[in-house]
């Protein structure tokens, strides 16, 4: 309880001890990936090239999951702000979280998603869990979430598993690009990069440290997180 009422007093975003150690390490050389990486319908462990799979006809996009922060949606934005009318496929859009989505308002994105025709779910898990909505049976899908199991985002459908920048391409341009189609869109990001993704720390937003100075621990609780504290420690 101490510990709860010293970072409420105090939030600041959690971060590995310098010395942590961890069960495995794994480095990947970025150097050696030349064009982004795929997970091919309908087994997150189907790694594919964005070469192999280039030209597949896309019927929906999903932007969204824990998996994703505000630098993606900005992102996505961007891309999609430049591109006049409605979109060949249907996109979804779902921030994690209701912060999130509050800045996204505030900085006007959300304007540009309503623009294109996105559909705006509620923050959350929306299509990654599918349990909110579902896309249409057999539709062919690129996603930001992290399973692509089958029948987990709909009946048949067929999913990708991919960044929220290639998923963005796919929705503006209905199909997965090639690379060299993927870095001609991707070059646009490049001069506002430090903009785009900025990351939004809660506790240097001045409604969450509002909100975080008011929040007070019930004597019930307390009394509850010593029993479950107890029975931990047996």
């Amino acid at each position: 309880i101490g510990r709860m009422e010293e970072w409420l007093a105090k939030p600041v975003l959690m971060e590995a001890d310098k010395a942590a150690t961890y069960a495995a390490t794994i480095e990947i050389n970025m150097d050696e990936i030349k064009e982004p990486i795929l997970c091919a319908p309908n087994d997150p462990d189907d790694a594919r090239l964005l070469s192999d799979v280039a030209g597949d006809k896309v019927d929906e996009v999903f932007i969204g999951s824990c998996m994703t922060n505000i630098g993606h949606f900005r992102a996505a934005g961007k891309l999609l702000a430049k591109h006049d009318g409605q979109l060949p496929a249907k996109l979804w859009v779902a921030p994690p979280t209701k912060m999130d989505a509050a800045q996204l308002t505030a900085e006007g994105y959300y304007s540009t998603y309503g623009k294109v025709g996105a559909r705006t779910e509620m923050p959350g898990c929306s299509l990654c869990m599918g349990n909110q909505a579902r896309v249409n049976d057999k539709a062919t899908v690129v996603s930001t979430s992290t399973r692509n199991f089958p029948n987990r985002l709909g009946k048949g459908a067929n999913v990708y598993l991919a960044s929220a920048e290639l998923a963005a391409i796919a929705a503006i341009i209905g199909r997965l690009p090639t690379p060299a189609e993927y870095s001609s869109y991707f070059k646009s990001l490049d001069a506002t990069a430090a903009d785009t993704y900025r990351y939004l720390n809660f506790d240097q937003v001045p409604a969450f440290q509002q909100k975080a100075s008011k929040v007070e621990i019930s004597s019930e609780i307390r009394e509850e997180a010593k029993k479950l504290q107890a029975k931990m420690s047996q």
